[in-house]
């Protein structure tokens, strides 16, 4: 197996613990809001969404130990965070504890959505560098799919099956840990931080074959110079913050974790019984799983502009027929199907790209914060959608008027992609940053 596919796919594993952390809750929604008897907006609040409060922390603070302990080891930390929360979880004896245990989880993956994309944008040959960073949200879709049939499997095991849900990822979790233990530094941190260019060469060498030639030793050691130390939020990085945002607010706006998090809640008010509704959330995973396939083999082919532009057309249509449906009153498998459409959208288009684009557009030196500033508006819209959905579900006399307000954030993403957002296939990361800073 190719060194740096290797590499890269051990470390995207934590997108793998990130996807089924994320989804695993909506097999245990409904069971827990019974077994405690909590209120919508307490059920919203902790229960649900305590883990994303956890993921805004995470990707909060995570540039700090990206930066000052690297790359790797932040990932080893994800990793230990993983294994804790799902023991945590399956074991908790009342709300307070399990929201707390889901809290630890959600900051493995907020840092998580710091730290793999960034290492692997690091090691990765400009040619390759979508592909690979891609492969996190890859792990993401497929830790989504076994979320879906774990959940599923698990539905009548014990006298409690949410504690068998949510444990169980405690598994993946030690898996991951031994993987990344192996992987290397990210050589492009070992040069800016610790400013060791035989330790660099000898890890790029490791991972790619050859070393880096002078011309990119110069790029990357330029932007370490006093006069490019400015601090992130500043006019000369407008342009990147300003794109970072923008991506983050339309992913969440979509509804894409709304959905996630309420799938089973959602296909039953479709008119699905229970089962039924459990067993298309696994179409759900399968229908990600195939897109963000298609996705990860067209990024560096036709770039990430035009999938932008495919995932946002497909999410204009899927959501205003979902919302027509649900209006009219529709039954039985038209809402699944375009759901479905709407996953696939999702798949192909800002699934495949937020990780890898938000990963380009900072400088070496400010990679991780950028990450983190783009994550973090990600994860805090992400937080706040999953916080009312249940409200608004409940609120609203027909769930058509949620989806109607998703499918016209869609058409606003399709305005920033056509006249704002740049291409970035194929150029290093040292070029973009200087193409991208005004």
């Amino acid at each position: 197996m190719n060194k740096v596919f290797k590499i890269s796919l051990i470390s995207a594993l934590a997108g793998f613990l990130f996807g089924f952390d994320t989804v695993v809750i909506s097999g245990a929604d409904q069971q827990l809001q019974s077994l405690w008897i909590t209120s919508d907006l307490f059920h919203g609040t902790f229960v649900m969404s305590m883990a994303l409060w956890g993921t805004v922390l995470g990707a909060i603070f995570a540039s700090y130990p990206c930066n000052y302990f690297g790359r790797k080891n932040t990932l080893i930390g994800i990793g230990i965070l993983y294994l804790i929360s799902a023991l945590g979880s399956g074991l908790a004896l009342d709300p307070y504890t399990f929201s707390f245990f889901r809290f630890l989880g959600g900051i493995g993956v907020g840092a998580s959505t710091i730290a793999a994309p960034t290492y692997v944008s690091e090691i990765a040959p400009a040619h390759k560098r979508g592909q690979l960073v891609a492969l996190y949200q890859f792990n993401i879709v497929f830790g989504i799919l076994v979320a879906f049939i774990s959940n599923f499997l698990l539905k009548d095991v014990g006298a409690q099956p949410w504690r068998w849900m949510v444990g169980i990822e405690a598994l993946p979790a030690f898996i991951y840990l031994l993987g990344i233990i192996t992987v290397p530094k990210s050589p492009r941190w070992v040069l800016f931080k610790m400013k060791n260019l035989a330790q660099a060469q000898a890890i790029f060498k490791e991972i790619n074959g050859k070393e880096l030639t002078e011309s990119e030793i110069y790029e990357i050691q330029s932007e370490q110079e006093p006069a490019n130390h400015k601090p992130l939020f500043s006019k000369t990085y407008r342009f990147p913050i300003i794109l970072a945002f923008l991506i983050a607010f339309f992913n969440q706006l979509s509804g894409i974790n709304a959905f996630l998090y309420y799938a089973p809640r959602i296909f039953e008010a479709a008119g699905l019984q229970e089962s039924a509704a459990l067993l298309s959330s696994i179409g759900v995973g399968v229908t990600n799983l195939i897109f963000t396939l298609l996705g990860l083999y067209l990024i560096d082919k036709i770039g990430r502009r035009l999938l932008m532009i495919f995932g946002s057309i497909g999410y204009i249509i899927s959501l205003s027929l979902v919302s027509i449906a649900f209006l009219q009153g529709w039954q039985g498998i038209s809402i699944p199907i375009f759901l479905f459409l709407f996953i696939a959208s999702h798949a192909v288009g800002q699934g495949t790209v937020i990780w890898v684009f938000i990963s380009e557009i900072f400088p070496d030196s400010l990679r991780a914060q950028g990450q983190s500033f783009g994550c973090s508006v990600h994860w805090v819209l992400a937080a706040l959608i999953t916080l009312f959905m249940p409200l608004a579900l409940s609120a609203f006399p027909n769930p058509g008027y949620v989806f109607i307000l998703f499918a016209g954030m869609m058409v606003l993403q399709l305005v920033f992609v056509l006249f704002i957002m740049p291409e970035t296939k194929g150029i290093s990361l040292e070029r973009l940053s200087k193409l991208l800073i005004k």
